[in-house]
Parts: C-alpha cells; sequence; structure tokens
C-alpha cells in the first residue's frame, strides 16, 4: 500500500467513526427522551423515581447484548451505569 492509500484509508475510518459517534449521541438523546418520559408516566402514578428490578433486567441485557457483539460487557454494563444514574438525575429534578 502506498502512504496515500493509506492516509485515505485512515481518513475514511475516522470518517466512519464520526459517523458513528453522531449515531451514538443521537441515540443517547433518543434514549434520554424516552427516560423523561418515563419519569411523567412514574410521577403521574405516583410510582418512585428508582426501580432496582428494571435497572437490573436494563444491567442483564446490556450484558447480552455486549456478548452478543463481542464487546467487554464490563465496559458497556458502565456506560449503562451511567445512563442509569444520569436518568435518575434528571428525573428526580423534575420531582
Amino acid at each position: 500500500m502506498s502512504d496515500a492509500t493509506e492516509e485515505m484509508s485512515l481518513e475514511e475510518l475516522r470518517e466512519e467513526i464520526e459517523e458513528i459517534d453522531r449515531e451514538l449521541v443521537e441515540l443517547i438523546a433518543r434514549r434520554t427522551y424516552v427516560a423523561g418520559t418515563v419519569a411523567e408516566v412514574k410521577e403521574q402514578r405516583g410510582l418512585p423515581t428508582t426501580d432496582e428490578s428494571q435497572e437490573d433486567r436494563v444491567m442483564e441485557r446490556a450484558g447480552e447484548n455486549a456478548e452478543t457483539f463481542d464487546v467487554d460487557a464490563n465496559l458497556v454494563k458502565a456506560i449503562f451505569r451511567l445512563l442509569i444514574e444520569l436518568n435518575k438525575v434528571e428525573q428526580r429534578d423534575k420531582r
């Protein structure tokens, strides 16, 4: 491979990562919106902000999905823990 081809390939890969990053942020925004809607439903029904059994199910699914896609389960679970905690903070702030 020539240097120009390697650079082009590297640039294309970086562009792909950039697109993936945008999609990740979009998915986080969607998840946050839906979690906000969940918070509204919980408030209307007088339900507590925290639902540990639901959190456990989310974490279990995260681990299963990590295995399916051959991604480090600890990394995926850490990301989901952070998302869950951020959603709980938002839910508490809205109450």
